[in-house]
C-alpha cells in the first residue's frame, strides 16, 4: 500500500499562499491537492511549482462535460505531468470512457478517477436534486459504473468506502475527503471520518485540508498523522 495516503488540500486563493504552506510540508509524507479556487487563480504554473518542490499533484476540477471537452481537459491534464485527475461520475459512462482514453495516451497516465457524491450532500439533499435514494445507494451506483467505464478509482466519503471495497474489489481506489481530526468542528461537510477510521474502513488516500492547513503547526500536524496511519493497514 502507498506509504503516502495524505493529500493535503492546497484549499488557497492564490499561488503565494499555497506555495508558502507547501514549504512547511514534506512531499516524502504527503501528495497535495490543486482545487478550482487555486487554479483558476494560479493557472497550470502553481502545479508545475509544486512539482519543482517534489510534490505529487492531484488536480481535482472534476470535469463534467460532453465526453470531447472531458477527453481534452483530461490531455491537458496529463501533459502537466498530473499524478491524479477527478471526472464526475453523473457526466456518464461515454464521458468517463473519453476521460480514461485521453489519459492512457501518455507515457505515465494521470489516476482518473470519479466523483460519486459529494461529502456535502446529505439525504435530504440527494432528495431535492432529484437522485432517488440516499448517498450509499447513489455512491455504489455511481461507483460500479465508474469502473465498468474503466476508471481507477472514485472519490467517495470513507463511510461508503467498506461497501465499494466489497463490491468492486481491493485495486479499485477510494480518494475520501471529509477526513477531520478528534474533535474537529465538521464544517460544511456532512460525511465525515477521522484518518484511522478512514483508513480501517478501506480507503486508500486521504484529502485533508483545514486540519493540516489550518493547524499552528501544519508540519507537526502531518507528521502526527502519517505516525497514526503507520500501524493502520488498508482491508485486503
Amino acid at each position: 500500500m502507498d506509504s503516502r495516503r495524505v493529500i493535503v488540500a492546497l484549499d488557497f486563493p492564490d499561488a503565494a499562499a499555497a506555495l508558502a504552506m507547501a514549504a512547511r510540508l514534506d512531499p516524502a509524507l504527503c501528495r497535495v491537492k490543486v482545487g478550482k479556487e487555486l487554479f483558476v487563480a494560479a493557472g497550470p504554473a502553481v502545479v508545475e511549482s509544486l512539482h519543482a518542490r517534489g510534490f505529487e499533484v492531484f488536480l481535482d476540477l472534476k470535469f463534467h462535460d460532453i465526453p470531447n471537452t472531458v477527453a481534452g481537459a483530461v490531455r491537458a491534464a496529463a501533459r502537466l505531468g498530473v499524478w491524479m485527475v477527478n471526472v464526475h461520475a453523473s457526466g456518464g459512462s461515454a464521458m468517463m470512457r473519453a476521460a480514461r482514453e485521453a489519459a492512457a495516451g501518455f507515457a505515465r497516465p494521470p489516476l482518473v478517477i470519479a466523483v460519486t457524491v459529494l461529502t456535502s450532500l446529505a439525504d435530504a439533499d440527494l432528495a431535492e436534486i432529484g437522485f432517488p435514494g440516499g448517498a450509499a445507494e447513489n455512491v455504489s451506483r455511481l461507483a460500479g459504473l465508474a469502473r465498468a467505464s474503466g476508471l481507477d478509482g472514485i472519490v467517495c466519503s470513507a463511510e461508503e468506502a467498506a461497501m465499494v471495497r466489497g463490491a468492486l474489489g481491493p485495486a479499485f481506489v477510494t480518494v475520501t475527503p471529509g477526513i477531520r481530526l478528534p474533535g474537529d468542528a465538521k464544517g460544511d461537510q456532512s460525511r465525515v471520518v477521522t484518518p484511522q477510521d478512514a483508513v480501517r474502513q478501506g480507503a486508500h488516500y486521504l484529502v485533508i485540508g483545514r486540519p493540516v492547513t489550518q493547524s499552528a503547526d501544519p508540519a507537526a500536524t502531518l507528521h502526527a498523522i502519517a505516525r497514526s496511519l503507520a500501524g493502520e493497514r488498508t482491508p485486503s
